[in-house]
């Protein structure tokens, strides 16, 4: 009986480290808020919304999409979607500090 009642307890642990684990660890395709890019856009450690958007038309013309600031290996990477005048769609990465752009493909 003592052994069956710890495995319980020691299986309910178990599923509540896994659960704590999936709230609170970083998820590789969450974006840093917005409230967080602000500030971090204020400090001048990234470009704004309007400076990025500005470098992202200059590599690729076409409207806007959608702009995600991510943290990828301790660097802020802005992924910006742009729709070309032929009706594609091109993700471009860039420098969130300098706006260099770091890849350009067209997005399936």
């Amino acid at each position: 009986m003592f052994w069956m009642q710890r495995r319980i307890w020691m299986a309910l642990f178990a599923l509540v480290l896994v659960l704590l684990a999936l709230v609170y660890l970083p998820r590789a395709d969450s974006g840093e808020s917005p409230a967080n890019a602000g500030r971090l856009s204020a400090k001048g450690d990234i470009l704004s919304l309007e400076k990025i958007s500005q470098k992202a038309r200059s590599y690729k013309p076409g409207e806007i999409l959608e702009v995600e600031l991510e943290k990828k290996h301790g660097r802020y990477i802005y992924e910006v979607e742009i729709l070309d005048a032929a009706s594609q769609v091109w993700e471009l990465k860039l420098d969130a500090k300098s706006g260099q752009l770091l890849k350009m493909e067209q997005d399936d």
